[in-house]
């Protein structure tokens, strides 16, 4: 069994709440892929200088933000750890010439329990998460998927969660503008088109790539969901997932399984 992998737009943590449009598809994913041994989660919330990774036995649910209605502070996501698994991850990245340690610190944060809410709404599947190094290369978190990309074949579901654009000023402003939209396709017509040269030079080739990314941190785990997806990632689906106030756009791929074993729509 080789499972595909997945960059997930999160969102802002009310998407815990409010579905929207993506929430239901991912739902649907979860119930149509086959049942995976483990998730393993990169997100942006957890970014370190050495490449960190989850080892407790039952990771606390992380509530990383402020500021946000009550409600979100008392959901939990109790998804059981993968220490097993972690000393895998570990092996394997240092086996690729990647520096990495187990640790039992921390927890879950919503870059990976608040998608996970509606992929695996049980809670049920085996959840570890992966440190994001602290770089502004691309290529760096894509040699990282591909350090991982073997666990595919071992049953683990691979994500790279983040967010296709994060402009937090123009969320905040909450104003309606083309330029997320305009973003997005442009990154899905790049991914169908397999131009990786192109993505990796996103910043330069992509529009609005500097208003949609005025940091790249929320973009850098699409290339970790690449790396790992390897020569599958030539296969990719598109969940549209909308643009929400104007500058979150939520769009999120599937590589590696056809369209049809995955669409929701």
């Amino acid at each position: 069994m080789t499972l595909p992998t997945l960059f997930i737009s999160h969102g802002s943590p009310m998407f815990a709440v409010e579905p929207g449009r993506l929430g239901p598809q991912l739902g649907r994913l979860g119930e149509r892929l086959p049942r995976p041994r483990a998730v393993l989660v990169l997100s942006p919330h957890w970014v370190s200088h050495g490449v960190e990774v989850q080892a407790a036995a039952a990771p606390a649910t992380i509530h990383d933000f402020g500021g946000f209605p009550a409600v979100l502070y008392t959901l939990s996501y109790p998804a059981p750890g993968a220490p097993d698994l972690a000393r895998e991850v570990v092996a394997l990245l240092v086996r690729g010439g990647i520096a990495a340690s187990p640790t039992t610190s921390g927890g879950l944060d919503h870059g990976a329990w608040v998608p996970l809410r509606h992929l695996y709404p049980a809670a049920d599947v085996p959840v570890l998460q992966v440190s994001q190094p602290l770089t502004r290369d691309p290529r760096v978190l894509f040699a990282l998927g591909q350090a991982l990309a073997p666990l595919r074949e071992a049953g683990v579901l691979i994500v790279g969660s983040g967010s296709l654009t994060h402009n937090l000023q123009d969320f905040r402003g909450g104003g309606a503008d083309a330029y997320a939209a305009e973003f997005a396709e442009w990154v899905w017509q790049t991914l169908a088109s397999g131009d990786l040269e192109a993505l990796l030079d996103y910043r330069v080739r992509a529009p609005h790539a500097r208003r949609a990314h005025p940091t790249d941190e929320h973009f850098l785990p699409l290339y970790f969901a690449l790396g790992a997806a390897g020569p599958d990632r030539g296969s990719v689906t598109r969940l549209e997932g909308g643009v929400r106030c104007g500058a979150i756009s939520m769009d999120s791929f599937v590589f590696g399984h056809r369209a049809e074993e995955v669409s929701a729509q």
